[in-house]
């Protein structure tokens, strides 16, 4: 899971689609060049045999604001690597509270970062 995150920070398309299972690969796979991926958190995982299915929140800018995709993937295991199936996923707006500390990592409170 980390590596296909990395690839989507990367905009590794060749990536993306070599770890995506053939049988639910799309054809024709884009990337959104414009995202701007910030933080992944691995919220469980679990594995039985070659099966594997891993629940993840990963944080992103999209224009002035933020959005957080939450999403269970499906995982199978063959000749020794891990292949992405499909996945369950929903994306929200993240609307930090003005003292909080701003999502783009500065370190500074959101008020005084990208809300301003």
């Amino acid at each position: 899971m980390r590596s296909r995150y990395s690839a989507f920070v990367r905009n590794d398309t060749t990536y993306v689609a070599k770890s995506w299972h053939p049988h639910t690969r799309p054809t024709g796979l884009m990337l959104d060049d414009g995202d701007d991926w910030l933080e992944l958190t691995v919220l469980d995982r679990d594995a039985d045999g070659d099966r594997g299915r891993v629940r993840f929140r990963a944080l992103r800018r999209n224009g002035k604001g933020f959005s957080v995709l939450e999403e269970t993937s499906r995982f199978v295991r063959e000749d020794g690597h891990w292949f992405y199936l499909d996945g369950d996923s929903t994306v929200s707006n993240l609307k930090p509270g003005r003292n909080e500390p701003c999502p783009c990592g500065s370190g500074k409170k959101f008020k005084k970062c990208c809300a301003a």
